[in-house]
């Protein structure tokens, strides 16, 4: 399987710039996979497709202010984008520019805040960083840094909280969890009045979830990991559900990798945190996802495999080809689709 084969044409001007108000006037694009047939909706409209009882997983995490740009003595500027913490000092980041971020080499964000480079993965380019500082690190960040946009978004951003989720609780994130960006306040309370459960993981989302593949074959591109947890309060509701026999659905593909990640052999979801490099491509047998919300993704991505994974790779071709007839949003302010 090459990553050409989740190559698809995408016209520029239908990658989504900036987020439609009310969150929940989006798009939303709606596979019935029992009766093979596509609706154009709105992401509102969910409300009349969920059924009483079912689970949606969310994943609570909060996207910091993971870019940040330091100095050397010299005086040359360096954008740094913190990836994954390591402990309370050390973090994995990418920096530009690359050829000049070598060991040991000590930066100045500002008077709070300094670096080192302590170490290169010389696979992927990713540094280990050593922070100098006094407090609390995201204070710091909240300060010093910015949300780090994906580069195809190069519309400025008025608010901030417009890429988190409503239901974002702990921070750690370098980017949004973007299919949640969809929920309003309002729409989780009518939902939750109709017996539709909510049930919250965690995964902070790092390179694992945005790094381009690169290798033809894609058995030979290698995630890097994120660190996930699923609470025993959320490992038991979920199972209940599961042995109720009720849905599923995983709201993004980062909740379908906590959800694979923890599942066992029988099909159930274990209590756990830890790291997760879990690659979920055609030919995964799913044991827990029953149904997924999920924006579209960039081509021959790690996203649009484990969509093709869930359903075929055929048939994503099929529905992105619509979805591109029909106009809809791309990627991380775009418009959603829900797979049941």
């Amino acid at each position: 399987m090459v990553k050409s084969d989740f190559y698809y044409d995408l016209p520029p001007e239908l990658i989504a710039q900036t987020p439609v108000e009310p969150r929940d006037s989006a798009r939303m694009l709606f596979y019935n996979k029992s009766t093979d047939e596509i609706k154009d909706l709105h992401f509102f409209d969910i409300e009349k497709i969920l059924q009483k009882g079912d689970v949606l997983v969310i994943n609570n995490t909060r996207v910091i202010n993971a870019r940040i740009y330091a100095y050397n003595d010299s005086g040359k500027k360096f954008e740094v984008l913190l990836l994954k913490r390591i402990d309370l000092s050390h973090w994995e980041a990418l920096l530009r520019p690359a050829r000049k971020a070598k060991i040991g080499t000590t930066l100045t964000v500002n008077s709070e805040l300094k670096l080192t480079i302590d170490g290169i993965n010389s696979v992927d380019g990713v540094r280990t960083i050593k922070f100098e500082y006094e407090g609390i690190l995201e204070d710091i960040l909240d300060r010093a840094g910015e949300v780090p946009l994906p580069p195809y978004i190069t519309a400025k951003l008025e608010d901030n909280e417009r890429y988190q989720t409503v239901y974002n609780k702990i921070k750690g994130s370098s980017a949004a969890p973007t299919a949640g960006l969809h929920f309003t306040n309002e729409l989780i309370e009518r939902l939750k009045a109709k017996g539709i459960e909510f049930v919250e993981v965690l995964l902070h989302v790092g390179l694992g979830t945005f790094r381009p593949v690169k290798e033809e074959n894609i058995l030979d591109h290698k995630m890097h990991s994120e660190y996930y947890e699923v609470s025993k309060e959320a490992a038991e509701k979920i199972n209940n559900a599961i042995e109720q026999g009720r849905r599923i659905i995983a709201v993004g593909t980062t909740s379908v990798r906590v959800l694979e990640s923890a599942a066992d052999c029988d099909g159930k979801v274990k209590a756990t945190n830890g790291d997760t490099d879990i690659f979920i491509y055609p030919g995964y047998e799913f044991k827990i996802v029953k149904g997924l919300i999920t924006n579209f993704h960039l081509p021959e991505s790690t996203l649009i495999m484990l969509v093709s994974a869930f359903l075929s790779r055929e048939k994503v071709l099929e529905i992105y080809k619509h979805a591109v007839e029909e106009k809809y949003r791309f990627f991380s302010f775009g418009d959603a689709t829900l797979i049941l």
